[in-house]
Protein backbone atom coordinates (compact mmCIF):
# COMPACT_ATOMS: atom_id res chain seq x y z
CA UNK A 1 0.00 0.00 0.00
CA UNK A 2 1.41 3.42 -0.90
CA UNK A 3 0.69 6.66 1.33
CA UNK A 4 1.72 10.28 -0.30
CA UNK A 5 1.73 12.79 2.66
CA UNK A 6 2.09 16.26 0.68
CA UNK A 7 2.35 19.04 3.36
CA UNK A 8 2.31 22.01 0.82
CA UNK A 9 1.08 23.42 -2.28
CA UNK A 10 3.40 23.95 -5.12
CA UNK A 11 6.17 21.87 -6.45
CA UNK A 12 9.55 23.48 -7.32
CA UNK A 13 11.21 21.62 -10.50
CA UNK A 14 14.91 23.48 -9.95
CA UNK A 15 16.41 22.03 -6.80
CA UNK A 16 18.21 24.47 -4.31
CA UNK A 17 20.56 21.25 -3.98
CA UNK A 18 23.87 23.35 -5.38
CA UNK A 19 22.60 25.63 -2.80
CA UNK A 20 23.76 23.60 0.22
CA UNK A 21 26.26 21.88 -2.34
CA UNK A 22 28.19 23.84 -4.82
CA UNK A 23 29.26 20.88 -7.04
CA UNK A 24 32.17 22.64 -8.81
CA UNK A 25 36.06 21.68 -9.52
CA UNK A 26 38.87 24.01 -10.08
CA UNK A 27 42.37 23.63 -10.18
CA UNK A 28 45.01 25.39 -8.25
CA UNK A 29 45.53 28.56 -7.42
CA UNK A 30 43.10 29.26 -5.25
CA UNK A 31 41.70 33.25 -4.49
CA UNK A 32 40.05 31.69 -1.25
CA UNK A 33 41.27 28.19 0.46
CA UNK A 34 39.62 29.39 4.20
CA UNK A 35 37.20 26.66 5.30
CA UNK A 36 33.88 28.63 6.34
CA UNK A 37 32.03 27.08 8.94
CA UNK A 38 28.61 28.02 9.79
CA UNK A 39 27.05 28.17 13.06
CA UNK A 40 23.18 26.72 10.87
CA UNK A 41 24.67 23.36 10.95
CA UNK A 42 23.49 23.06 14.78
CA UNK A 43 19.38 22.35 15.25
CA UNK A 44 18.55 25.45 16.64
CA UNK A 45 16.17 24.23 19.25
CA UNK A 46 18.66 22.25 21.30
CA UNK A 47 22.16 23.80 22.90
CA UNK A 48 25.22 21.96 21.95
CA UNK A 49 27.39 20.61 23.95
CA UNK A 50 29.85 22.63 25.08
CA UNK A 51 33.11 21.34 23.97
CA UNK A 52 33.69 21.30 20.07
CA UNK A 53 36.33 20.45 18.30
CA UNK A 54 37.36 20.40 14.33
CA UNK A 55 38.78 17.82 12.60
CA UNK A 56 41.33 17.72 9.66
CA UNK A 57 42.21 21.11 8.40
CA UNK A 58 45.48 21.14 6.93
CA UNK A 59 47.97 23.61 6.71
CA UNK A 60 49.20 22.96 3.63
CA UNK A 61 49.89 25.57 0.65
CA UNK A 62 47.61 25.59 -2.85
CA UNK A 63 50.42 24.38 -4.64
CA UNK A 64 50.20 21.12 -2.64
CA UNK A 65 46.91 20.96 -3.97
CA UNK A 66 45.94 18.63 -6.89
CA UNK A 67 42.12 18.94 -6.63
CA UNK A 68 39.49 20.77 -4.94
CA UNK A 69 36.04 19.67 -4.58
CA UNK A 70 33.71 22.50 -2.71
CA UNK A 71 32.18 21.25 -0.05
CA UNK A 72 33.72 18.57 0.43
CA UNK A 73 37.38 17.94 0.15
CA UNK A 74 40.75 18.86 -1.62
CA UNK A 75 43.16 16.66 -2.52
CA UNK A 76 47.09 17.14 -2.08
CA UNK A 77 50.08 15.83 -3.94
CA UNK A 78 50.66 13.49 -1.35
CA UNK A 79 47.90 12.04 -1.48
CA UNK A 80 46.60 13.20 2.12
CA UNK A 81 42.86 14.75 1.90
CA UNK A 82 41.78 17.44 3.57
CA UNK A 83 37.64 17.95 4.74
CA UNK A 84 36.30 21.32 3.78
CA UNK A 85 33.21 20.83 6.36
CA UNK A 86 31.63 18.04 8.69
CA UNK A 87 34.38 18.48 10.56
CA UNK A 88 32.99 19.39 13.60
CA UNK A 89 32.56 17.02 16.53
CA UNK A 90 30.99 17.29 19.75
CA UNK A 91 31.73 14.65 22.72
CA UNK A 92 29.32 12.20 24.10
CA UNK A 93 28.49 12.82 27.61
CA UNK A 94 26.66 11.06 30.63
CA UNK A 95 25.41 13.95 31.86
CA UNK A 96 21.67 14.42 30.11
CA UNK A 97 21.78 16.96 27.83
CA UNK A 98 17.45 17.73 26.90
CA UNK A 99 17.13 14.69 28.37
CA UNK A 100 19.31 12.24 27.01
CA UNK A 101 22.44 10.42 27.60
CA UNK A 102 25.27 9.34 25.20
CA UNK A 103 28.34 7.60 25.03
CA UNK A 104 30.92 5.88 22.02
CA UNK A 105 31.73 2.91 21.66
CA UNK A 106 34.54 0.64 18.98
CA UNK A 107 32.55 -2.10 17.10
CA UNK A 108 34.99 -2.04 14.30
CA UNK A 109 38.61 -2.33 16.04
CA UNK A 110 40.32 -3.07 12.94
CA UNK A 111 38.90 -0.23 11.43
CA UNK A 112 38.67 2.46 14.58
CA UNK A 113 35.32 2.81 13.50
CA UNK A 114 32.94 3.58 16.85
CA UNK A 115 28.77 3.88 17.18
CA UNK A 116 27.46 6.81 19.37
CA UNK A 117 24.83 5.64 21.71
CA UNK A 118 21.58 7.74 22.68
CA UNK A 119 19.09 6.90 25.53
CA UNK A 120 16.72 8.65 27.40
CA UNK A 121 18.18 9.45 30.82
CA UNK A 122 15.20 8.27 32.82
CA UNK A 123 15.88 4.74 31.50
CA UNK A 124 18.96 4.38 33.49
CA UNK A 125 17.23 5.79 36.78
CA UNK A 126 16.57 2.53 39.03
CA UNK A 127 15.20 -0.86 37.62
CA UNK A 128 13.36 -0.24 34.12
CA UNK A 129 15.09 -3.44 32.85
CA UNK A 130 11.92 -4.69 31.88
CA UNK A 131 11.04 -1.31 29.69
CA UNK A 132 12.75 -2.36 26.42
CA UNK A 133 12.54 0.50 24.01
CA UNK A 134 12.32 0.55 19.92
CA UNK A 135 15.54 0.73 18.61
CA UNK A 136 16.84 3.00 16.06
CA UNK A 137 19.93 2.10 13.48
CA UNK A 138 20.94 5.77 12.11
CA UNK A 139 23.40 6.19 9.20
CA UNK A 140 24.85 9.80 8.32
CA UNK A 141 24.32 11.56 5.23
CA UNK A 142 27.40 13.87 3.81
CA UNK A 143 27.69 12.35 0.13
CA UNK A 144 30.03 9.44 1.38
CA UNK A 145 32.57 11.82 1.85
CA UNK A 146 32.01 14.03 5.22
CA UNK A 147 29.91 13.80 8.39
CA UNK A 148 30.35 11.53 11.29
CA UNK A 149 27.99 10.64 14.04
CA UNK A 150 29.68 13.02 16.08
CA UNK A 151 29.12 16.05 14.48
CA UNK A 152 26.57 18.81 16.14
CA UNK A 153 24.29 18.57 13.31
CA UNK A 154 23.53 14.22 13.79
CA UNK A 155 24.26 14.56 18.13
CA UNK A 156 21.50 17.15 18.35
CA UNK A 157 18.96 15.69 16.07
CA UNK A 158 19.34 12.24 17.31
CA UNK A 159 18.87 14.09 20.62
CA UNK A 160 15.34 15.43 19.65
CA UNK A 161 14.50 12.26 18.30
CA UNK A 162 15.31 9.81 21.15
CA UNK A 163 13.39 12.39 23.86
CA UNK A 164 10.44 12.95 21.49
CA UNK A 165 10.09 9.45 20.61
CA UNK A 166 11.35 7.41 23.53
CA UNK A 167 13.90 5.12 22.00
CA UNK A 168 17.22 4.44 21.86
CA UNK A 169 19.59 5.32 18.89
CA UNK A 170 22.66 3.84 17.48
CA UNK A 171 24.40 6.43 15.10
CA UNK A 172 27.01 4.28 12.43
CA UNK A 173 30.17 5.36 11.75
CA UNK A 174 31.85 4.45 8.50
CA UNK A 175 34.65 5.10 6.06
CA UNK A 176 34.96 8.03 4.31
CA UNK A 177 35.79 8.31 0.21
CA UNK A 178 37.96 9.43 -1.28
CA UNK A 179 40.37 7.38 0.82
CA UNK A 180 38.11 4.33 1.16
CA UNK A 181 36.20 4.22 -1.89
CA UNK A 182 32.95 2.45 -2.53
CA UNK A 183 32.16 -0.22 -1.05
CA UNK A 184 33.73 0.14 1.94
CA UNK A 185 30.99 2.53 3.57
CA UNK A 186 28.16 0.07 2.54
CA UNK A 187 30.43 -2.86 4.51
CA UNK A 188 30.86 -0.93 7.59
CA UNK A 189 27.44 -0.09 7.98
CA UNK A 190 26.29 -3.47 7.92
CA UNK A 191 29.08 -4.95 10.15
CA UNK A 192 27.61 -2.09 12.99
CA UNK A 193 24.37 -3.88 11.86
CA UNK A 194 25.48 -7.13 12.66
CA UNK A 195 27.33 -5.77 15.52
CA UNK A 196 24.05 -3.90 17.05
CA UNK A 197 21.55 -6.94 16.43
CA UNK A 198 24.14 -9.28 18.32
CA UNK A 199 23.21 -8.17 21.38
CA UNK A 200 19.82 -9.25 20.70
CA UNK A 201 20.05 -12.68 23.11
CA UNK A 202 21.04 -9.65 25.56
CA UNK A 203 24.63 -10.96 25.89
CA UNK A 204 26.22 -8.43 23.88
CA UNK A 205 29.49 -5.89 24.66
CA UNK A 206 27.20 -3.26 25.63
CA UNK A 207 24.62 -3.04 28.64
CA UNK A 208 22.74 0.21 27.30
CA UNK A 209 21.85 -2.38 24.23
CA UNK A 210 21.26 -5.29 25.84
CA UNK A 211 19.03 -3.73 28.67
CA UNK A 212 17.04 -1.15 26.85
CA UNK A 213 16.71 -2.25 23.25
CA UNK A 214 13.11 -4.06 21.95
CA UNK A 215 14.27 -6.40 19.43
CA UNK A 216 11.26 -6.71 18.15
CA UNK A 217 11.07 -2.81 17.02
CA UNK A 218 14.18 -2.53 15.33
CA UNK A 219 14.51 0.88 13.32
CA UNK A 220 17.07 1.38 10.03
CA UNK A 221 17.46 5.13 8.87
CA UNK A 222 19.28 7.38 6.94
CA UNK A 223 19.60 10.89 4.86
CA UNK A 224 21.36 11.58 1.32
CA UNK A 225 24.30 9.36 1.26
CA UNK A 226 23.01 7.53 4.52
CA UNK A 227 19.57 7.09 2.90
CA UNK A 228 21.17 5.22 0.09
CA UNK A 229 23.06 2.84 2.54
CA UNK A 230 20.22 2.25 4.66
CA UNK A 231 18.65 1.15 1.39
CA UNK A 232 20.95 -1.43 0.49
CA UNK A 233 21.00 -2.51 3.86
CA UNK A 234 17.40 -2.95 4.07
CA UNK A 235 17.68 -5.44 0.78
CA UNK A 236 20.41 -7.11 2.37
CA UNK A 237 18.78 -7.81 5.55
CA UNK A 238 16.26 -9.61 3.54
CA UNK A 239 18.72 -11.73 1.91
CA UNK A 240 20.94 -12.43 4.71
CA UNK A 241 20.03 -14.17 8.09
CA UNK A 242 19.97 -11.32 11.08
CA UNK A 243 19.39 -11.83 14.41
CA UNK A 244 16.87 -9.80 14.51
CA UNK A 245 14.31 -8.78 12.21
CA UNK A 246 14.55 -4.76 10.55
CA UNK A 247 10.55 -3.22 11.37
CA UNK A 248 10.73 -0.42 9.31
CA UNK A 249 13.35 1.45 7.13
CA UNK A 250 13.32 5.06 6.95
CA UNK A 251 14.63 6.56 3.59
CA UNK A 252 15.05 10.20 3.74
CA UNK A 253 15.56 12.08 0.64
CA UNK A 254 17.98 9.52 -0.85
CA UNK A 255 21.06 10.14 -2.76
CA UNK A 256 19.77 8.20 -5.87
CA UNK A 257 20.75 9.23 -9.56
CA UNK A 258 21.56 7.55 -13.11
CA UNK A 259 23.19 8.86 -16.17
CA UNK A 260 19.72 9.89 -17.33
CA UNK A 261 15.99 11.04 -15.51
CA UNK A 262 13.77 8.78 -14.87
CA UNK A 263 11.17 10.79 -15.97
CA UNK A 264 10.17 14.18 -17.59
CA UNK A 265 10.50 15.81 -14.22
CA UNK A 266 13.75 14.10 -12.85
CA UNK A 267 16.62 17.03 -14.03
CA UNK A 268 17.37 17.36 -17.47
CA UNK A 269 19.68 19.73 -17.84
CA UNK A 270 22.96 17.75 -18.76
CA UNK A 271 25.38 19.76 -16.82
CA UNK A 272 23.81 19.45 -13.82
CA UNK A 273 23.32 15.74 -14.17
CA UNK A 274 27.30 15.66 -15.11
CA UNK A 275 28.36 17.68 -11.69
CA UNK A 276 26.39 15.08 -9.42
CA UNK A 277 27.47 12.36 -10.91
CA UNK A 278 31.14 13.46 -10.99
CA UNK A 279 30.63 13.19 -7.40
CA UNK A 280 30.18 9.54 -7.52
CA UNK A 281 32.74 8.50 -10.55
CA UNK A 282 35.73 10.88 -9.70
CA UNK A 283 35.33 10.30 -5.36
CA UNK A 284 33.26 8.48 -4.13
CA UNK A 285 33.38 5.02 -6.61
CA UNK A 286 35.98 5.78 -8.75
CA UNK A 287 36.65 2.36 -9.97
CA UNK A 288 33.14 1.54 -11.00
CA UNK A 289 32.31 0.34 -14.32
CA UNK A 290 28.95 1.81 -15.00
CA UNK A 291 30.09 5.11 -13.21
CA UNK A 292 26.71 7.15 -12.29
CA UNK A 293 24.61 3.76 -13.17
CA UNK A 294 26.19 1.36 -10.70
CA UNK A 295 23.17 -0.41 -8.76
CA UNK A 296 24.78 1.25 -5.45
CA UNK A 297 23.98 4.58 -7.08
CA UNK A 298 21.36 4.41 -9.61
CA UNK A 299 18.85 2.51 -7.40
CA UNK A 300 15.71 3.44 -9.33
CA UNK A 301 16.94 2.73 -13.02
CA UNK A 302 18.64 -0.15 -12.73
CA UNK A 303 17.39 -3.02 -12.96
CA UNK A 304 18.08 -3.81 -9.29
CA UNK A 305 14.43 -5.82 -7.43
CA UNK A 306 13.11 -4.76 -4.23
CA UNK A 307 10.86 -7.46 -3.63
CA UNK A 308 13.08 -9.16 -1.11
CA UNK A 309 13.29 -5.68 0.98
CA UNK A 310 13.71 -7.15 4.65
CA UNK A 311 11.65 -4.54 6.65
CA UNK A 312 7.59 -4.33 7.49
CA UNK A 313 7.21 -0.90 6.11
CA UNK A 314 9.26 2.40 4.58
CA UNK A 315 8.77 5.92 4.96
CA UNK A 316 10.11 7.78 2.01
CA UNK A 317 10.61 11.50 2.80
CA UNK A 318 11.80 13.55 -0.10
CA UNK A 319 11.34 17.49 -1.12
CA UNK A 320 9.98 19.00 -3.51
CA UNK A 321 12.95 21.51 -4.23
CA UNK A 322 15.60 18.69 -3.81
CA UNK A 323 17.64 17.77 -6.78
CA UNK A 324 16.63 13.97 -5.34
CA UNK A 325 12.45 14.73 -5.33
CA UNK A 326 12.05 12.35 -8.60
CA UNK A 327 14.69 9.96 -7.24
CA UNK A 328 13.00 9.43 -3.67
CA UNK A 329 9.26 9.74 -5.90
CA UNK A 330 10.22 7.10 -8.52
CA UNK A 331 12.04 4.65 -5.62
CA UNK A 332 8.78 4.70 -3.83
CA UNK A 333 6.63 3.65 -6.92
CA UNK A 334 9.17 1.13 -7.90
CA UNK A 335 9.18 -0.61 -4.03
CA UNK A 336 5.11 -0.39 -4.62
CA UNK A 337 5.33 -2.39 -7.62
CA UNK A 338 8.46 -4.97 -7.18
CA UNK A 339 6.10 -7.06 -5.26
CA UNK A 340 7.20 -6.32 -2.08
CA UNK A 341 4.09 -7.21 0.79
CA UNK A 342 5.34 -4.26 3.16
CA UNK A 343 3.46 -0.66 3.68
CA UNK A 344 5.16 2.53 1.90
CA UNK A 345 4.68 5.65 2.76
CA UNK A 346 5.58 9.11 0.99
CA UNK A 347 6.03 12.13 3.11
CA UNK A 348 6.91 15.38 0.29
CA UNK A 349 7.14 18.63 1.40
CA UNK A 350 7.10 20.90 -1.79
CA UNK A 351 8.73 24.24 -0.87
CA UNK A 352 12.18 22.50 0.79
CA UNK A 353 15.11 21.37 0.15
CA UNK A 354 17.35 18.80 0.46
CA UNK A 355 17.64 18.12 4.13
CA UNK A 356 16.00 21.45 4.82
CA UNK A 357 15.47 19.50 8.68
CA UNK A 358 19.16 19.61 9.42
CA UNK A 359 20.28 22.44 7.10
CA UNK A 360 17.13 24.59 8.12
CA UNK A 361 15.70 23.50 11.05
CA UNK A 362 14.41 26.91 11.75
CA UNK A 363 12.15 25.49 8.83
CA UNK A 364 8.44 25.94 9.40
CA UNK A 365 8.17 22.76 8.22
CA UNK A 366 10.87 20.88 10.35
CA UNK A 367 8.81 20.13 13.36
CA UNK A 368 6.11 18.38 11.36
CA UNK A 369 9.13 15.85 9.52
CA UNK A 370 10.58 15.33 12.80
CA UNK A 371 6.69 13.99 14.16
CA UNK A 372 6.37 12.20 11.44
CA UNK A 373 9.68 10.35 11.67
CA UNK A 374 8.52 10.01 15.71
CA UNK A 375 5.54 8.88 14.84
CA UNK A 376 6.99 6.38 12.32
CA UNK A 377 9.44 4.86 15.01
CA UNK A 378 6.45 4.81 17.68
CA UNK A 379 3.60 4.03 15.62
Amino acid sequence: MLRRIALTSSLRSLSLFFHHFPLFYQSPPFSNPAVNLSSRHCLRRLTTPPTTTLRCISSQTSSDLVSEHPPFVRIYKDGRVERLSGTETVPASLTPQNGVVTKDIVYSPKHNLSVRLFLPHKSTAGNNNNNKLPLLIYIHGGAWLIGSPFSPIYHNFLTEVVRTANCIAVSVQYRLAPENPVPAAYEDAWSAIQWILSHSDGSGPVDWINEHADFSRVFLAGDSAGANIAHHMAVRAGEEKLNARIKGAAIIHPAFWGKEPIDELDVQDREARRRVAEVWEKLVSPNSVDGADDPLFNVVGSGSGFSGLGCEKVLVAVAGRDVFVRQGLGYAEKLKRSGWRGDVEVMLEEDEDHCFHLLNPGSENAPRFMNKFVEFITG
